[in-house]
């Protein structure tokens, strides 16, 4: 949409088709019987800024009117983002246990963490779904929103006074913590691990940072924005062609060029480019939370829109040989040990014991922190609670503490709350839609619990610790 300066100069000002002068677009100002006023330079200034060179900024399209209408866009989808990610994180339980607490060290950030429930069902699953999709649908209106403001990035000289230094560094913040947050999510959806640090507390923080920012920007920014907004009328500029387009006035905000090139677009073309890139990153992403038909549209899905088929054919996030598990450790001597810490007792069930226990069923998804989830999965297992009780919790069972088998990484070994373990919806799961469980989905048992992240879920269950009181990072 820059049209760069080429030889030999342009005129200053915009250039009008051939025939009758363009017709400016409908002006707010016009229906209460004047015109807008266009702030005129002092002559010797004016002469002074025409025979300085045209500066690559030259679209006609810049102004406040368009930046006011991506950042209400943004205003809008940044807050959803926000909060949808503060329960995202305190769908994990970090208060619950340090193996759960990814981001160590939060203090006062933590202040709105509470207990997740387990109903509905299905509450993390469209959560996290909206987070992730529609962060990777404002895309486009974040780097339309940049391309409107990049004269001021980039305005000479860089500091005027201390107040403007606080405005330089509040635009910095909010800049850069925008990047930092939309491209290391998308990151973590379409990649995995790819960060210097724990993912969990750079998105956390950089989170604080760059909401903080975006409120400070509001706080300063939302009258001259709503004034912007009032000054066209959006409907007329969606009529208005291309060779009617014609710059904003000039005005102090420092987006308007001085030095308009021909348009090459209308604002009309601008918003329907963003708007339409928006629709396809929709379209080619929602899916894998919506799943059903539209799973196969997920083309930017990270683990593949086609899972195989049959009882175990829905997604994982990691197989058993990623995971490095062991034939041994889930074999015929696999045994799940069952301890009641405090009280001594210990059970140790092969796996034709568990099968042997009253056996129930769930139907309850799969959704992972990377904005996937699979439809309901009907699975049958042993609940959480009669495994309680095996080792003296009837009445109340208290929280868990589960291990996989699994001898590293994120999640090898979760804690669930009480109220988690009380759910009769809760099991550890031997089989899945009538098939006994896969080795890539947890064989010979994996625990699935109702609104739970998926890495909560975990697999290659060996020993749960009913009533443990303390969890160190190395349990």
């Amino acid at each position: 949409m820059d049209v760069p300066p080429n030889p030999p100069p342009e005129p200053s000002g915009p250039h009008p088709p051939a025939g009758p002068p363009p017709e400016q677009p409908p002006h707010r100002g016009a229906a209460f019987g004047r015109a807008p006023a266009a702030r005129a330079a002092p002559p010797r200034l004016a002469g002074l800024v025409s025979r300085l060179p045209a500066g690559p900024w030259r679209s006609p399209l810049r102004g406040p009117w368009l930046t006011s209408v991506f950042g209400l866009v943004l205003l809008v989808g940044i807050p959803v983002l926000f909060v949808t990610g503060l329960l995202s994180y305190a769908a994990y339980n970090p208060n619950l246990s340090p193996i759960n607490d990814k981001t160590p060290g939060k203090g006062l950030l933590g202040f709105y963490l509470f207990a997740w429930p387990t109903r509905p069902y299905w509450l993390y699953r469209v959560d996290q779904g909206v987070h992730v999709t529609l962060g990777i649908v404002l895309v486009p209106v974040l780097l339309a929103k940049l391309w409107s403001v990049v004269p001021k990035l980039f305005a000479l000289p860089p500091v005027r006074s201390p107040a403007h230094a606080l405005d330089r560094l509040s635009l910095l913040l909010l800049v850069g913590g925008g990047l930092f947050e939309f491209v290391t999510g998308a990151l973590n959806v379409q990649l995995d691990y790819v960060f210097p640090g724990s993912f969990y507390p750079l998105h956390f923080y950089g989170a604080w940072v760059f909401f903080g920012a975006v409120a400070a920007h509001v706080a300063l920014r939302l009258p001259r924005t709503v004034r912007a907004l009032r000054s066209r009328d959006f409907r007329a500029e969606l009529r208005t062609s291309t060779s009617r387009t014609v710059p904003e006035p000039a005005d102090d905000s420092g987006l308007v060029s001085t030095h308009p090139a021909r348009p090459t677009m209308s604002r009309r073309g601008a918003l329907g480019m963003v708007g339409l890139g928006s629709v396809a990153l929709f379209v080619v992403t929602a899916g894998q939370s919506i799943g059903g038909p539209l799973r196969r549209t997920a083309l930017l899905a990270p683990h593949g829109r086609d899972p195989g088929s049959g009882p175990n054919g829905f997604p994982i996030n990691k197989t058993a040989a990623l995971a490095h598990i062991r034939a041994q450790d889930v074999g015929e001597g696999w045994r799940l040990v069952v301890h009641g810490d405090g009280n001594g007792r210990r059970v140790s069930l092969t796996l034709a014991d568990v099968r042997a226990l009253a056996q129930h069923g769930s139907a309850l998804p799969i959704a992972c922190v990377e904005g996937w989830s699979t439809d309901n999965q009907h699975w049958e297992g042993v609940r959480l609670a009669d495994l309680a009780a095996l080792v003296g919790h009837h009445a109340d069972p208290p929280g868990v503490f589960v291990e996989s088998a699994q001898l590293s990484g994120s999640f090898r070994a979760v804690a669930l709350r009480a109220n988690q373990v009380r759910d009769a919806r809760s099991l550890l799961a031997l089989r899945v839609n009538g098939a006994e469980l896969s080795h890539d989905h947890g064989y010979p048992a994996r625990v699935i619990v109702p609104d739970a992240p998926g890495v909560m879920n975990t697999k290659w269950v060996h020993r749960l610790t009913f009533g443990a009181t303390t969890f160190g990072a190395d349990t």
